[in-house]
């Protein structure tokens, strides 16, 4: 995978990267309000895997996305289909339609649309939070899998595995690449996946703090250098979830801790609340998905810095652990 001495780094063609035909095995997560065809096209061309993320997308408005990201890179990219979207099945025709070579599912059963997407020459990952679903996807037929750790924003596992911890358990209980994902925003954090079993890494909040990005600029902005801590897991009656505190966040960890039920839950949190905190910047009463890791980002960069600022690191570190002896 990559070759150190004292004068230089190379970075050889690995799992991922032959997979996906990229230079680097870094993935752009397909985020909620965030991953349009801006940020997709981007981490393409410079270099990683961009990511469209239909699940905050009419099926019209995806496709409008997949020409435009066609038009604005000549390299591959991906779409990220959260698998109990209500139309998935006319997302996942409009994919087949447009020729989209790769897709990233999660929230589901991998058995649904796997063998139908490979059968129309598209590879598929699959997003686990656990050894067990890694087992499921790996007899589901998954060209890869994507193990999360519960650092990352969003939408998280029950488990609550961190990600040091769940790359070497999926590592051990499958014979697929693994791209690991959860708290990663540097060349260090990638190095450290990789030595733990990763192959690549998904990287989230990074990316949805970039210009690119399709998130506010006021959500943009309340994320940099969060105070460590200040992003906790909620919504776990409904579906684990990551979010910065605010008044929408208090009223959830209010209703979780007299024991509200899910139902309670559910109408509370009502319609269109990701997209009113991350899309709309209602700082206020949103829902503010994003990663702890966070608290390491101060400032909004390009996409194609971020990778560069990665590789860079990537390669420096690297370097310098192999120079060390015991």
């Amino acid at each position: 995978m990559y070759l150190c001495t004292k004068s230089m780094y190379i970075m050889r063609r690995n799992k991922i990267t032959e997979l996906f035909d990229i230079k680097y095995p870094i993935i752009q997560a397909g985020m909620v309000w965030c991953s349009g065809w801006r940020l997709a096209s981007a981490v393409s061309n410079a270099g990683g895997l961009g990511l469209i993320g239909a699940g905050s997308m009419y099926p019209d408005v995806l496709r409008e996305h997949i020409v435009k990201c066609k038009a604005a890179t000549d390299h591959p990219f991906g779409v990220n289909v959260p698998l109990m979207y209500p139309q998935v099945e006319e997302i996942m025709k409009i994919i087949i339609e447009e020729g989209v070579p790769i897709v990233f599912t999660s929230a589901g059963n991998p058995k649904l649309w796997t063998s139908k997407l490979q059968h129309e020459g598209i590879k598929v990952v699959h997003v686990v939070s656990s050894s067990k679903f890694a087992q499921k996807s790996q007899e589901a037929g998954v060209d890869a899998i994507v193990a999360e750790g519960f650092e990352a924003g969003g939408h998280n596992g029950r488990e609550e595995t961190t990600t040091l911890t769940l790359i070497p358990q999926v590592s051990k209980s499958v014979d697929l690449p693994i791209i690991a994902a959860g708290g990663i925003a540097s060349g260090r954090s990638m190095l450290a996946t990789m030595a733990l079993g990763a192959d690549g890494v998904q990287v989230g909040t990074r990316f949805a703090l970039t210009h690119e990005s399709s998130a506010s600029e006021a959500f943009k902005m309340r994320c940099l250098n969060l105070p460590e801590g200040d992003t906790i897991l909620s919504l776990k009656k409904v579906s684990p979830t990551r979010l910065i505190k605010n008044e929408f966040f208090d009223q959830i960890q209010e209703m979780e801790h007299r024991g509200a039920s899910a139902d309670e839950i559910r109408e509370v949190l009502g319609r269109g609340r990701a997209r009113k905190g991350i899309f709309e910047g209602n700082l206020v009463d949103g829902e503010l998905e994003i990663g702890q890791v966070a608290s390491h980002i101060p400032s909004i960069i390009s996409a194609q810095k971020v990778i560069e600022e990665m590789i860079s690191e990537f390669n420096e570190v690297a370097l310098q652990m192999g120079q060390i002896k015991f």
